[in-house]
């Protein structure tokens, strides 16, 4: 593909972008990946003011377009669309490029977050600022549930049976302790149905802001009607080599783990679990998190429940997709299996989340490369989208489980048989409180409110009121 400079109507019979180098494009990934904080909204919002209001690298309905496919996808959806606009501009190595760099600088900044975590987590002014940290992370998963509600349950008196989803997926998880692909699966299968017998429950809009004006003040690298580039148009030859390729992007690593440490041993294990995972994240990273704590803290025990939630807040103050968090399971998992040994903790933690960073992300990566075609197609057809609508209904209520899960283990100090003879942390729960005003109420970002928290508990603890 040619990057030269071209005139606008040569640019409407060519795919290349005109005057956006691989340089240029490269250099504003690496800025994206430090600066990518409020999760998926903020980090679109960010790609969106950059590279259609700033920079004018694509149109605002092209960009559209791309954020509809991620949203389809499972997985980090802020991630997928970088990479397919990477891929979009330059091919598959630009789509490879932009993506790792949305991802890296979170892994190594989590990687000594971590361990900072692990050497220093007891200090007090430390367990003091994770301790106004935990009710503020409480507060935003409760947002996040406000959130994906009110997009995917828009109007229960039409569509009761997302409603009903949604309620039964809670139930499920959070009473029954229901495996969470289990849910996913059933969700799917309601929409599948859904689509033959009632399809006007599942036909209630499902947009991402795509009837809003258009901008066209200007000319655009890529613009409305620059034609679909020929390596973003279906082939099946290119399908073969793609998945090819990840299939043993896949196999090659997890034979290595096998053979130099056997599948029984942590490494090998995290590898088959976050790959599992990753096929799981329909609705984004807090739909998966109750499938990682099940995994990770109740089957194989990697890390406590504490140690989860503090992870999750230390995951909220890093740049990067949420799902990073992923990078701190795997770095204390490894750190406390010990997998290069007693003499290499560090090491070992490090390469623990390593290599979940690496089996959580590359279905992603595939999923665009290999499948965006396929998706591209089926967009707006009901019996592709319905099992989706389904599925993300199911992800409030799974997230809705994750909300009470931390609530309860914030607010309570000290357990007892009987509800109301257990211990209150009254402080933690003013901080929470205090956090889903800011953010429900007055629309705080999540940045000011998780310094806010944090010098609050950290202030209780000195002052002893916590």
């Amino acid at each position: 593909m040619s990057f030269t400079d071209q005139s606008p109507a040569q640019l409407q019979h060519d795919v290349s972008p005109h005057g956006v180098s691989i340089g240029d494009a490269l250099k504003f990934w690496l800025k994206l990946g430090f600066i990518s904080f409020g999760g998926p909204a903020g980090q679109i919002a960010i790609m969106h003011r950059a590279l259609v209001e700033e920079k004018r690298w694509i149109s605002e309905k092209r960009f559209l377009h791309a954020l509809n496919y991620c949203m389809l996808l499972p997985g980090p959806e802020a991630q997928q669309l970088a990479t397919y606009l990477g891929w979009l501009m330059h091919r598959t190595w630009g789509g490879v490029l932009a993506g790792a760099l949305f991802v890296l600088p979170s892994l190594f900044i989590l990687i000594g977050l971590s361990w900072i975590y692990v050497a220093f987590g007891q200090v007090p002014w430390v367990a003091g600022l994770l301790y106004g940290i935990k009710p503020a992370v409480a507060a935003i998963v409760v947002q996040a549930v406000h959130r994906m509600g009110s997009k995917i349950l828009k109007n229960p008196a039409k569509a009761p049976v997302l409603s009903a989803v949604a309620a039964i997926s809670f139930i499920a998880i959070y009473c029954f302790q229901v495996p969470f692909p289990w849910v996913v699966l059933a969700a799917g299968g309601v929409g599948w149905l859904g689509a033959r017998w009632v399809p006007g429950q599942f036909a209630v809009g499902r947009g991402h802001g795509a009837g809003g004006p258009l901008i066209h003040t200007g000319r655009y690298a890529i613009d409305d009607y620059t034609p679909t580039p020929a390596h973003a148009r279906f082939t099946p030859a290119r399908l073969v080599r793609v998945l090819a390729t990840g299939a043993a992007l896949w196999l090659l690593p997890t034979a290595a783990l096998v053979v130099w440490q056997g599948g029984d041993a942590t490494l090998a294990q995290m590898a088959w679990f976050f790959t599992k995972a990753a096929l799981m994240t329909f609705g984004g990273a807090y739909a998966v998190l109750p499938y990682v704590y099940q995994g990770a803290v109740e089957h194989f025990g990697w890390l406590s429940a504490l140690q989860m939630m503090d992870g999750l807040a230390l995951g909220e103050t890093t740049p990067g997709p949420l799902i990073m968090v992923v990078a701190y399971v795997g770095f204390l998992g490894g750190y406390q299996q010990q997998v290069l040994g007693p003499d290499a903790l560090f090491w070992g933690a490090a390469l623990a989340a390593t290599v979940v960073t690496w089996f959580t992300f590359l279905p992603s990566f595939i999923f665009i490369l290999a499948g965006g075609p396929l998706v591209e197609s089926t967009h707006g057809k009901l019996q592709f989208t319905a099992p989706l609508a389904a599925i993300s209904a199911a992800v409030v209520g799974v997230v809705a489980s994750l909300a009470l899960f931390f609530i309860a283990h914030m607010a309570i100090k000290t357990w007892a048989p009987a509800v109301l003879d257990s211990e209150i942390d009254w402080m933690a729960v003013f901080i929470a409180l205090g956090a889903a005003v800011a953010l429900l109420r007055f629309k705080r970002g999540v940045m000011p409110v998780l310094l806010v928290c944090a010098l609050a508990g950290w202030a209780a603890k000195v002052l002893g009121w916590a």
